[in-house]
């Protein structure tokens, strides 16, 4: 049995069980929630996938639904900030921001994107971590392929013991990503969606 703790004293420090991926839900959840109460350029959708671990599929057939203008991936962040674990083999922590994905298997992302988003935390003063995932990918991979190229950008909740039993997380970093992404799209207008593409 894998109940959700809330630890440490602060309170912010939560222990549950698959968190990958419903903390990707729950950020989806709260940025639309917020969405609802603020004028905005853009008509936005929400998805929960399917099969991301076995080939990105349902983000394949969402992206051919939805025929997104911009996507981003919520999910986890897997890292290693526990004791025994050297520091240059895990330069993220839980508490220290949300994760920007630099690569995965499947994608690099878009620069002018990724440019838009360092930019917008710093404006909120929103640290920022950085990221890689070698062993798989996330569903940016799939959707950034759709039409003729989708601007995409995976952002991740840097969480410990992501594909174990119990995964552990902080409530700030969650926090901050709900507020990060609830700015950046009230940014992607139609002249700033039409600026990502390469040049």
């Amino acid at each position: 049995m894998s109940e959700f703790t809330v630890m440490s004293p602060s309170k912010k420090t939560y222990m549950a069980k698959a968190f990958d991926d419903r903390v990707g839900c729950a950020l989806t959840v709260a940025v639309l929630r917020e969405l609802a109460n603020k004028a905005h350029p853009n008509t936005v959708y929400g998805v929960a996938t399917a099969q991301e671990e076995v080939g990105t599929r349902g983000a394949r057939t969402s992206a051919e639904a939805v025929d997104p203008d911009v996507c981003f991936a919520l999910d986890v962040s897997p890292i290693g900030d526990i004791p025994g674990i050297p520091d240059d083999q895990t330069k993220e922590k839980i508490g220290g921001g949300p994760a920007i994905i630099m690569y995965d298997k499947g994608m690099i992302p878009n620069i002018k994107l990724r440019g838009l988003t360092v930019d917008t935390a710093r404006e909120l003063g929103i640290n920022l971590q950085l990221s890689t995932l070698d062993f798989g990918s996330y569903d940016t991979s799939a959707v950034h392929l759709h039409g003729t190229g989708v601007p995409s950008l995976a952002i991740g909740i840097p969480t410990r013991h992501v594909h174990s039993h119990n995964s552990i997380m902080r409530r700030t970093d969650f926090d901050d990503t709900v507020r990060l992404l609830t700015a950046i799209i009230m940014k992607l207008d139609k002249n700033t969606v039409a600026g990502l593409a390469p040049v």
